[in-house]
């Protein structure tokens, strides 16, 4: 919690029944919740009364962040497992306005966001957060501090953005870059990124590797000197 106190603003996604949002309201920070569950809106504001000015009604991968806050502000959340994925996609949109995230990922997922190349777990969610975040493994969480206990076990990831940003030339191109390479896994990347890239110019020894032998900023180098020549 030390991190998010220093926040000044924080937005928690689906706060549920509110077990961490009866912590949240008793910190100093200006904090706003996004539940897409009215049922679970009006227990918040029943069970703590503090919450009904704080509580907005949407969801997270769509409603306009921008007129929440117009300044940063960090993330928290035990994370809906079957959405995590698209919650990070959307931070990574605004993460000029995020510059924190905590939270509470199913542990498959965590694994995912936080492995480094070589390892099978290595891919699309790897290379796209650790290129503008440093992930940090704060702790697992047992399926028995859960009633009742799920299925899986969870992980609790802190994302700090990169003090350095990552010299990235082409966003947009980046991500396709990204996506084409991990899209056929067993693959070479001259097989991968056939599409993308002209045929001629796969003729150089990395792309007889795949994609989770490549470290991120070894994608960002080349990602760039593609968007370059494309440009």
């Amino acid at each position: 919690m030390e991190k998010i106190r220093e926040s000044k603003n924080v937005i928690e996604i689906g706060p549920g029944p509110g077990a961490l949002t009866k912590i949240l309201l008793k910190e100093k920070i200006n904090l706003r919740c996004i539940e897409l569950d009215q049922r679970m809106i009006e227990h918040l504001h029943k069970t703590y009364p503090a919450s009904k000015d704080k509580v907005i009604h949407g969801d997270f991968l769509t409603v306009n962040l921008a007129e929440i806050f117009n300044d940063k502000y960090s993330v928290v959340g035990n994370f809906p497992y079957n959405i995590s994925s698209q919650i990070l996609f959307r931070i990574l949109q605004e993460k000029e306005t995020i510059p924190l995230m905590v939270g509470m990922f199913q542990k498959e997922v965590g694994d995912r966001i936080a492995s480094i190349h070589g390892n099978k777990t290595y891919g699309i969610l790897s290379v796209l957060v650790q290129a503008y975040y440093d992930v940090e493994n704060l702790f697992i969480v047992e399926p028995s501090s859960f009633t009742p206990p799920p299925k899986v076990r969870s992980v609790v990831l802190r994302l700090t953005l990169k003090k350095e940003k990552a010299e990235i030339a082409d966003e947009k191109y980046f991500f396709a870059f990204v996506k084409n390479a991990f899209g056929q896994r067993r693959k070479t990347l001259r097989n991968s990124l056939a599409q993308l890239i002209p045929k001629e110019k796969l003729s150089d020894a990395i792309f007889e590797k795949r994609a989770e032998q490549l470290s991120v900023q070894q994608f960002i180098d080349l990602a760039n000197k593609f968007a370059t020549q494309n440009g």
